[in-house]
C-alpha cells in the first residue's frame, strides 16, 4: 500500500540553508516512521556497497547526513563498527545518538560543503543524502576531498535527482579527472511504495 506524509511530499521544494535544517528539525519525530512505512530500500544498499569494497570493516567511516540514524543502523548491520555520523538538524542527531551505533555525532552548517579532511576516514556513505530536497551536489566534491587515499564514497543519487545532471557530472567529472576509480553505479529501489529509486554509486579515492 502506497504510503506518504506531508513531509515526504514536500520534500523537494524547500528552500536550502536555515529552511532546510527548521524542516528536518520539524520532521525528525516522524521520520523514521515516514520513510519506513515506504518500505525505504537505500540504506542497506549503500551499507552493502561500502562493506563490500573498504576491506577493513572496523576502519572509521563518516555517514554524511545521517538523519536520525537509520543509515548508521543499516551501516553497523553491514558489519561496519567505527561509525561516525554529521547532519545539519539537531533534532534529527539527537535521534540518531539514541540508536547507540555511532562513535561521534555532530552538527553541520547546510551552507558549507563537507570538510573532514584529517580525520582518516577509509569510507564516506551518504544514504540519501545529496541531491534534490537535500544536500547540494558540491558535497560529492567535498565528500571524495575528505576521504583518506584507497577510501570509498558510497553515494545514493535518487531518480528526481538523476534530472539534474550536476550530480553525476560531478563523479564522472572526478573519474575523468584521476581523482577515483569507480567502483559501481547499480540502479534499484529506494522508496518502492511510492515508485521511487536510486541509482547507488561507489567509487574510491586514488
Amino acid at each position: 500500500m502506497t504510503s506518504t506524509s506531508t513531509f515526504l511530499d514536500n520534500i523537494y521544494s524547500v528552500d536550502g540553508g536555515e529552511g532546510m535544517r527548521q524542516y528536518y528539525d520539524d520532521w525528525a519525530d516522524s521520520y523514521d516512521s515516514d520513510l519506513r512505512e515506504n518500505d525505504y530500500r537505500t540504506p542497506a544498499r549503500c551499507a552493502a556497497a561500502l562493506a563490500a569494497h573498504i576491506g577493513d570493516l572496523s576502519a572509521p567511516i563518516l555517514d554524511f547526513a545521517c538523519g536520525t540514524g537509520i543509515s548508521g543502523e543499516a551501516l553497523h548491520v553491514a558489519g561496519l563498527t567505527t561509525i561516525d555520523g554529521t547532519d545539519i538538524s539537531q533534532g534529527m542527531l539527537d535521534r540518531a545518538r539514541a540508536k547507540g551505533v555511532y562513535r561521534e555525532l555532530w552538527r553541520g552548517s547546510p551552507d558549507a560543503p563537507l570538510n573532514a579532511a584529517g580525520k582518516g576516514y577509509a569510507g564516506i556513505a551518504a544514504v540519501g543524502a545529496i541531491g534534490a530536497g537535500a544536500a547540494p551536489a558540491e558535497n560529492i566534491d567535498g565528500a571524495i576531498d575528505s576521504l583518506s587515499p584507497g577510501g570509498v564514497f558510497v553515494v545514493s543519487l535518487n531518480d528526481h535527482t538523476l534530472e539534474d545532471p550536476q550530480f553525476e557530472e560531478r563523479l564522472t567529472r572526478a573519474i575523468a579527472d584521476g581523482r577515483v576509480d569507480k567502483l559501481l553505479a547499480e540502479d534499484g529501489p529506494h522508496l518502492p511504495a511510492i515508485g521511487l529509486g536510486a541509482r547507488v554509486w561507489a567509487v574510491r579515492r586514488r
